[in-house]
């Protein structure tokens, strides 16, 4: 123990390990998928802010392993960014430093147990604000939230159908801050074995009380995914695969057909020839088709991504454009001064254009679905607010084709889990290269992904729920209740700190200043 704490005393040695202990958590992302890893993940993270000599050292601790771990989870984003994902990196981990002294403030030295006890709330309300603040969409969005590493866990898909996906990061770390405490300070085991009790406790009656969904019926979705097509001329190839993938769906009686995003790439008012395509496909399948189409507009200007419906007779007026752009993939911020990030990697050449509210289309067979595009599906109010206007089925359109060969496929297609549980109705996934797939209104797996392997379009038989989950109902409580935790913290802290001036200045002996021979009580000084 001794000979690592002389090997921390390095500052770059301690930087070194403070980053790689905070990359740790990334496995238990897809693809490795170790959910159970990131129950333990933050431990050394948490022992080395704890260990810090100072406070500005145990900020720097958290500085460091908060870039680690953006680094870790973002790193299939390193052939866009190049350079600039270490830049925005270092920005963001900042977030990390206040956290890392409230470690070293609560758990730094030998704690109590009551201060232990504390940790448990405060640590987990203090990550959840770090969560918060990297959520908004203009500094990344909500990827690698920590309690989406649980979308495969039956029980904690059901408590995110009671405070969202913020409730299970919350309890992850809660959970890594009790066996810190557990393996590390002697005289607080209680509170720690108290906590993890509690933690269980909490899980068995969200599995036990929480409303289920109810299932009043079934329609039939299908996927189109084409795989990958390249070449110069790719937008009107993948068209035509996408064209006849679909057309081995008749007789197949799908009640809907899914194409992924930027399957359509031209505006169809400035090809109706393209419109009269999906149309005839529309009516050899019996279903209306959502297309996604990435291209200027004919009637204004700038270029959408944006969700159309076709029928039989041609697109319905259904339409839906991206709210929430990709910062640098499809805009760039303060483009006047980051314009250069165009010179170094793959970012947005012309900003594109946003929509202004979120739509339920009704598709026909009596189904209204909501659809988001891209990374919007990670974010927990968007699919929140679909079912609260009466979706019945939350559809994602995608493409990761630019990351075919890294984690990312995987990590997105877990988010359609966690935002079938939160709202209790059914998500579909559709990509054009994979991974896609469909998730029940639990959370749970329905029939294969389509990996980046395949090109294919598949039926998926989904359930139709209905009522409403605690989290549809009461939205992101978990994050209030982390507030008031953290306000009642900085409350308790202030009063202790002014505890401490009164007993000083009362310490002090009342005793008047002593004059020399030459002062005046009059004119002192002389």
């Amino acid at each position: 123990m001794r000979t690592v704490e002389r090997w921390l005393t390095s500052p770059w040695r301690r930087s070194c390990a403070a980053a790689l202990a905070g990359a740790l958590p990334v496995l238990a992302f897809p693809a490795p998928s170790l959910w159970w890893f990131a129950y333990v993940a933050l431990i050394p993270w948490l022992l080395l802010a704890r260990s810090a000599p100072t406070g500005r050292r145990a900020a720097y601790d958290g500085w460091c392993g908060g870039f680690g771990f953006m680094i870790a989870v973002h790193h299939w984003l390193l052939p866009s960014l190049h350079v600039f994902i270490f830049l925005i990196a270092g920005l963001l981990s900042l977030l990390w430093a206040p956290w890392g002294l409230l470690t070293r403030r609560l758990l730094g030295g030998t704690p109590s147990p009551g201060r232990a006890a504390v940790a448990v709330l405060v640590l987990p309300s203090g990550w959840l604000m770090v969560e918060l603040v990297r959520s908004w969409q203009g500094l990344g969005g909500p990827w690698g939230m920590l309690g989406a590493t649980q979308w495969q866990v039956t029980p904690a898909l059901r408590l995110a159908s009671v405070g969202g996906v913020w409730l299970l990061s919350f309890l992850v770390v809660a959970v890594n801050v009790a066996l810190t405490v557990l393996v590390s300070v002697r005289e607080a085991r209680v509170p720690a074995v108290a906590s993890l009790v509690a933690t269980a406790a909490a899980t068995s009656a969200a599995w036990v009380w929480s409303p289920r969904p109810d299932v009043d019926g079934h329609v039939r979705i299908a996927l189109v995914q084409p795989g990958i097509v390249d070449g110069t001329d790719s937008g009107d190839r993948r068209f035509a695969r996408e064209e006849q993938l679909t057309r081995q769906l008749a007789g197949q009686r799908p009640d809907l057909i899914v194409w992924g995003e930027s399957s359509v790439g031209y505006d169809l008012g400035d090809r109706p020839d393209l419109a009269r395509r999906i149309a005839a496909l529309s009516r050899e399948t019996g279903a209306d088709i959502l297309v996604n189409v990435d291209a200027r507009r004919s009637d204004r200007p700038g270029i959408y991504k944006s969700s159309l419906l076709v029928g039989a007779d041609g697109p319905t007026g259904d339409r839906y454009d991206k709210m929430r752009l990709v910062p640098f993939g499809e805009y760039i911020p303060a483009r006047s001064l980051l314009g250069w990030a165009t010179s170094v990697g793959k970012a947005a050449g012309e900003d594109r254009r946003r929509g202004t509210e979120q739509v339920v289309m009704n598709v026909g067979h009596g189904l209204r679905v909501g659809p988001m595009v891209c990374f919007e599906t990670a974010f927990p109010d968007m699919s929140r607010h679909l079912a609260q206007d009466g979706a019945e089925v939350l559809i994602g359109q995608t493409s990761t084709s630019s990351f075919q060969h890294s984690w990312a496929p995987e990590q997105h297609a877990s988010l359609a889990a966690l935002r079938a549980a939160e709202t209790g109705r059914t998500m579909v996934h559709a990509t054009l290269t994979g991974v896609s797939a469909v998730y029940g209104p639990g959370g749970e797996r329905l029939g294969p992904w389509l990996g980046t392997d395949a090109g294919t379009a598949r039926v998926y038989e989904v359930p139709i729920a209905r009522g409403v989950t605690p989290f549809v109902r009461y939205g992101d409580w978990t994050v209030d209740g982390a507030l008031l935790v953290l306000a009642g913290f900085c409350l308790g802290e202030g009063l202790r700190l002014r505890a401490v001036r009164l007993r000083r200045g009362a310490a002090e002996p009342l005793v008047p200043p002593a004059r020399t021979a030459h002062e005046s009580p009059v004119r002192p000084g002389r």
